[in-house]
């Protein structure tokens, strides 16, 4: 039901799940397996995966922490954005790439859900896109060293249920989990 014409596809877009930022995030054992099976899902249904790395001071590009996890390789022919914004639309050519491949629906998972997947979702949904969050398949570090920030759980919990709620005209937000995802 996206507002974009021409785009009723549907990709698996995997956020920065590389090896310094999931170490240090809650739970990122069982949300890199979430995240494998989604490209293994996404894969057999024939879906495209897109992936997408970032980079800054604290995370060099081509440092050994700003490789993908050694569990997930993005196959020779699929995309990998490179980021230095928190929105992976930001100054990416992510935007071309789901133009040339038709797709209007987004199946977002990866990491940080406080930073990236937040700004990646809401940047997609006001660009007219329909994104799925996979609410089991992203995570977030504990930022409560450096000020007053909620656990990180409740980071997760807190954007699964306000995304669950996202409301626009002609779009469609939804939280999944990996189980139920649709590719």
């Amino acid at each position: 039901m996206t507002t974009i014409p021409g785009r009723a596809a549907t990709a698996l877009v995997v956020i920065d799940v590389q090896r310094d930022v999931m170490a240090a995030s809650v739970g990122s054992e069982a949300v890199i397996a979430n995240v494998v099976t989604l490209v293994d899902r996404a894969h057999a249904a024939g879906t495209p995966v897109l992936w997408v790395q970032h980079s800054d001071d604290g995370l060099p590009r081509d440092s050994d922490g700003w490789q993908y996890v050694d569990e997930l390789v993005p196959g020779p022919d699929e995309p990998l954005v490179h980021k230095t914004y928190g929105d992976a639309f930001e100054g990416t050519d992510l935007e071309a790439l789901l133009a040339e491949r038709g797709i209007g629906h987004l199946v977002v998972a990866g990491a940080q859900t406080d930073m990236c997947i937040r700004s990646t979702i809401h940047g997609a949904f006001t660009r007219g896109y329909d994104v799925t969050l996979v609410g089991d398949a992203h995570t977030t570090e504990d930022m409560r060293e450096w000020g007053d920030f909620p656990p990180p759980e409740q980071v997760i919990a807190h954007l699964n249920a306000m995304w669950d709620n996202q409301r626009a005209p002609g779009r469609t937000a939804a939280v999944v989990p990996t189980a139920d995802v649709e590719l």
